[in-house]
């Protein structure tokens, strides 16, 4: 008797890509394509963020996800957090909806000696 085994094939494409703090700001200053995203809380983002970043807080749960939804998947995320493990699990499910390229900030905002501005300014 013969046994064949159906051999399930699975290919998993890293799309998360955590970048260092100079690697992030340095591909992020030439992407045309770049979207910046503040996955921390309404009052963290109080103490400064990134020029030009949307803020979407991702302890909102289904809210952030209903956010993520709408945004548009050709573009580039740059993701960041206080310290980067929120980030990373940000990309994560914004991967699982189907944005493909997603950017961790490591070391999040403790970490970040780039330009902050007061999220009252934008």
């Amino acid at each position: 008797m013969k046994v064949f085994f159906k051999q399930k094939s699975v290919i998993l494409k890293k799309k998360i890509m955590d970048l260092s703090q100079q690697e992030w700001a340095a591909q992020l200053e030439k992407d045309a394509n770049a979207v910046l995203i503040d996955v921390r809380t309404e009052e963290e983002c109080q103490e400064g963020i990134i020029p030009n970043a949307i803020h979407i807080d991702l302890y909102k749960g289904q809210g952030f996800i209903y956010k993520v939804e709408e945004l548009d998947k050709s573009k580039n995320y740059y993701v960041y957090c206080k310290a980067g493990g929120r980030s990373a699990q940000a990309c994560n499910i914004m991967n699982q909806l189907g944005i493909e390229n997603t950017y961790n900030l490591l070391g999040g905002m403790m970490q970040w000696t780039g330009e902050v501005v007061s999220p009252d300014s934008l």
